[in-house]
């Protein structure tokens, strides 16, 4: 795993931006085309709106969710809604190929199947994505895979349906998936993941991030987050 300190969540954000489009122009140059799929959060909603600025092969992007919240459509809770305002607003990618969770729909089982036959049709079988941009909470998840959850043992499916968490069910990407990408970028910023960011450095399989292969992981750290003074 390659570690990077920067100053503050923003200047995290617009490293990840630049490094995001460096690696869309590189996958369009070689593969005619770029996956990737994106978490939640504050500093990545800044990372998108950073994103929309770069120079980056619009046309040939395919954008997904690394999870998202079962709740109403436009709901401050779900994911979509800050990707749609800090990119989709913002950026040239044809709305067709924002590929959103499928989480409005009764059946949600066969949402999340659906939803797997997605990644197939677009970056093959089995899903191979060009990156995949994660975060850490606190308590050591990544993605909606969380302490504890059933979804965290499962290996024969891309998508899962998870447990309540902090009031919500969720949809997430599982590790095959997430394992299969080309380039994991994870953006860490913030005083409160400082205790956990040595486990993620260290590979520590008691939380679920540490599950996650590093050998083609960038992580991106603000000050914070590395437990160093912030100036």
């Amino acid at each position: 795993m390659n570690v990077e300190v920067l100053p503050d969540a923003a200047a995290v954000a617009t490293r990840a931006a630049r490094f995001i489009a460096a690696q869309a122009r590189d996958a369009v140059a070689v593969r005619g085309r770029f996956a990737f799929a994106v978490s939640g959060g504050h500093t990545p909603w800044l990372m998108l709106k950073a994103l929309a600025a770069e120079q980056v092969p619009w046309a040939s992007v395919h954008l997904f969710q690394v999870d998202e919240r079962i709740a109403p459509p436009g709901h401050a809770d779900r994911n979509l809604t800050h990707i749609q305002e800090s990119l989709g607003a913002r950026a040239p990618l044809d709305p067709d190929d924002l590929h959103a969770m499928p989480v409005e729909d009764a059946d949600l089982a066969a949402a999340a199947a659906r939803y797997s036959a997605q990644l197939r049709t677009v970056t093959g079988s089995p899903p191979a994505l060009d990156l995949v941009h994660l975060g850490l909470g606190p308590d050591g998840h990544t993605a909606s895979l969380v302490p504890g959850d059933p979804a965290l043992q499962v290996v024969d499916t891309d998508v899962a349906l998870t447990g309540v968490y902090q009031g919500r069910r969720r949809m997430t990407l599982t590790y095959p998936v997430l394992d299969r990408a080309r380039q994991v970028l994870w953006v860490v910023t913030g005083a409160e993941k400082a205790a956990i960011v040595p486990r993620l450095r260290a590979g520590d399989t008691s939380i679920p991030s540490g599950h996650v292969r590093p050998d083609r992981a960038l992580l991106l750290l603000d000050a914070a987050a590395a437990g160093e003074p912030v100036r």
